[in-house]
């Protein structure tokens, strides 16, 4: 071999080595992948952006506990309440998609609270990625049970009304605003941060009234507690069947909530696969199917094309109402 053809050998290995590295700096993606693959190795966070014992809180709590297991890790949750699930949702949706943090997310954040809050920050559908859908629920109005208001037209027939609401922008504060707008009553709403701390004022008698799932005013209507005057449901529900539908009343308000699990966009491809079939086994879970009818919920589980069809025809139904109805809300 002549020296130059050695030579010409060695600068050939040279080179191959060089590549070497640039070949392990395109393998990065790939390790990306391997650790998405062996997702997760350390807790989940779960951001419930309400208020710890409403509807919101009890749900996730639920789903949490029955997904530990298939997830392989445990899941811790953290209250942050405000803005209808805004503020805790925001954070959630600016951290690194990496499957290490959610959050609960309502149907009334997207169709309602646009309707209330012009925020040029909101969360949009199409910057998320639906986990998992969870349930339905139904509003149900009531009072006091040491109120005078003994029925529906009693209250609509106040003077004035001063009702508590789960916050602005939500379901609670919606079906209460059109059913006073409808019926000509003069009414004030006080929001809350979540359906809880609004049924502990109106059992405090701080208010007259509140529009809350059955998750969270069920068990003090059981008690004898509150009052329930009407649901703003299409049918009757089967948890109150003495209790009429607002429409029932002459009054078309159909409002209900939707709760889903949401995390930042961009999850790499196993991560979202292990999480949506971590949940998919929690719902299965008899622990879960328990809860849910102990709470008076009922199931939602759709797809992600169906979901966020939802939340476009939802935000298109309650915006032709409030024109209807030619309701202003005050933040």
């Amino acid at each position: 071999m002549s020296e130059s053809h050695a030579r010409r050998r060695v600068l050939a290995v040279l080179a191959a080595a060089a590549v070497l590295p640039v070949a392990a700096c395109g393998g990065v993606k790939g390790g990306s992948q391997d650790a998405g693959r062996d997702y997760p190795t350390r807790a989940v966070n779960f951001t419930v952006p309400f208020a710890a014992g409403g509807s919101g809180d009890l749900i996730s709590r639920a789903v949490a506990k029955a997904a530990e297991k298939p997830l392989g890790q445990s899941i811790v949750i953290t209250n942050k309440p405000g803005a209808n699930g805004a503020v805790g949702g925001k954070e959630v949706l600016a951290s690194t998609p990496d499957g290490y943090n959610l959050a609960l997310a309502v149907k009334s954040l997207f169709a309602i609270t646009p309707l209330v809050v012009k925020d040029p920050t909101a969360i949009q559908p199409d910057k998320m990625e639906i986990v998992a859908t969870l349930v339905q629920e139904d509003y149900v109005l009531v009072v006091n049970a040491a109120s005078p208001y003994k029925t529906l037209e009693d209250l609509v027939k106040a003077p004035s009304v001063k009702y508590a609401t789960a916050g602005v922008g939500t379901g609670s504060q919606l079906s209460q605003a059109l059913l006073f707008k409808g019926a000509g009553t003069t009414a004030t709403d006080v929001p809350f941060d979540g359906g809880a701390p609004a049924v502990t004022a109106l059992l405090g008698n701080q208010l007259d009234a509140t529009s809350g799932s059955l998750a969270e005013t069920m068990e003090q209507i059981k008690a004898g507690k509150l009052r329930p005057l009407a649901i703003f449901s299409t049918k009757r529900s089967e948890f109150l069947p003495d209790v009429p539908t607002a429409k029932e009343k002459g009054y078309d308000v159909v409002v209900d909530q939707r709760r889903f699990i949401i995390a930042p966009p961009g999850l790499p491809e196993a991560v979202s696969t292990k999480l949506e079939q971590s949940f998919a086994e929690a719902r299965k879970d008899p622990a879960y199917e328990k809860f849910l009818k102990d709470n008076y919920m009922e199931r939602w589980e759709v797809s992600d094309e169906q979901a966020r069809q939802h939340l476009k025809d939802s935000a298109a139904q309650f915006a032709s109402l409030t024109q209807k109805f030619g309701l202003t809300f005050t933040s």
